[in-house]
């Protein structure tokens, strides 16, 4: 088991002071160490703010540019790979132009992630919103190599704050925090390959999560208590993986119902988050099953194979999972259709009281059904896929 990300909590005001930032980053590293000397390996530091609106409103596009620039760089210099500058909620007219920038901060930037709240309880859904975001996304791809940008960029509905995973990620402003997110497909490939149905899988994935992560939460919690740092929580959603071992696609396929994408695959997906969702472990984010096709080598496989589509996914969504998650579309994919597709996520976030979120990454001068040509350590390479 490892741990994707230790995601730290930062509440920022303007002028930014770095001091703050320095705090929070010597907090991650020590807590870094902390689980590797009890035998956990972290993947990564991240750290995000509360919406960025909040501490930069009415300031010149000049200087808000400026300032996440010197953000990023600090974060650098302090051993963080990435920074999340939280999200957009477009509750007004004035908020509504923010969403114009984010394109410029995107570009000016290279390990900082955004994002804009088209849904929300007691928001419902945001028209406007989801027609700028659109744009957003359809900009991002055409200002950046391959589109590989919208890497960093999510439409959000209904989600909390202090997701631990980016780019989702943005603060509550309560002081500092924590929360850990997990590289969990390993642990289900470990119930399920030694179970020989359903009801033997969901028991083995209740001990073997229940016992492994329990332990990252005791020591989540020694580290809240000496340090008096909250702890928010662990999302226990299985992150993909770029191994074959870690894949949450090929995990499913050790059940026996065929290839991921098969009959079956939605059940399986239920199985899984409800087992998440009953743990008794300190929850937080997600906590479902991510499904991000660009980051898990066995549903880019599975994609080539045409095994399942942005609807299947969008089904897949019901019963478990973050959404629409790292999906490539063509370059040329209409506005309309983008927004469409925002359209249904925010529809069932809302319906079903969950947070779904969507990262589609339209790929210049490609089209349905041609390869991706990413040169990412993040991403795997797979066939765009059809929007209908």
């Amino acid at each position: 088991m490892k741990i994707r990300t230790i995601t730290a909590g930062l509440n920022l005001s303007f002028p930014v002071k770095k001091e703050a930032i320095k705090q929070l980053a010597k907090f991650c590293r020590e807590a870094k160490r902390e689980f590797e000397d009890k035998g956990v390996e972290v993947e990564s530091l991240r750290v995000c703010t509360q919406p960025w609106v909040n501490y930069l409103k009415d300031k010149s596009k000049k200087i808000i540019l400026k300032t996440f620039k010197e953000i990023e760089d600090r974060c650098n210099s302090e051993g963080i790979t990435f920074l999340s500058i939280g999200t957009i909620f477009p509750n007004n007219e004035d908020k509504l132009s923010y969403i114009d920038l984010i394109p410029e901060i995107n570009i000016a930037t290279s390990n900082l992630s955004s994002s804009v709240t088209i849904a929300a309880e007691g928001m419902g859904i945001g028209f406007k919103a989801i027609k700028k975001t659109a744009e957003v996304i359809k900009r991002i791809s055409e200002v950046s190599k391959e589109g590989y940008g919208n890497f960093r960029f999510a439409a959000l509905a209904n989600c909390p704050p202090d997701i631990p995973f980016f780019p989702a990620a943005y603060h509550s402003g309560k002081g500092m925090s924590f929360g850990i997110g997990l590289e969990g497909g390993g642990l289900v490939r470990e119930a399920f390959e030694d179970s020989d149905n359903l009801e033997e899988a969901k028991y083995q994935l209740k001990n073997v999560f229940q016992k492994k992560i329990s332990f990252v939460e005791e020591v989540a919690k020694e580290i809240e208590q000496r340090k008096k740092i909250e702890f928010t929580g662990i999302d226990l959603s299985p992150a993909p993986s770029l191994n074959e071992k870690g894949s949450i696609a090929y995990a499913f396929e050790k059940l026996g119902f065929g290839k991921f994408g098969s009959p079956a695959t939605l059940s399986i997906s239920s199985i899984i988050t409800g087992v998440l969702k009953n743990l008794k472990i300190k929850k937080c984010g997600y906590s479902g099953l991510m499904l991000p096709v660009l980051e898990d080598i066995g549903l880019g496989r599975r994609n080539d194979e045409g095994l399942f589509s942005i609807d299947t996914l969008l089904t897949y969504s019901a019963v478990c999972g973050t959404g629409l998650d790292m999906i490539p579309i063509s370059g040329n994919t209409p506005l309309e259709k983008i927004e469409a597709i925002l359209l249904d996520v925010s529809s069932l976030a809302l319906k079903l009281n969950k947070p779904l979120s969507a990262r589609l990454l339209p790929i210049p001068n490609k089209k349905a059904g041609e390869k991706t040509n990413f040169n990412s350590p993040y991403l795997v390479n797979c066939k765009v896929m059809k929007v209908k």
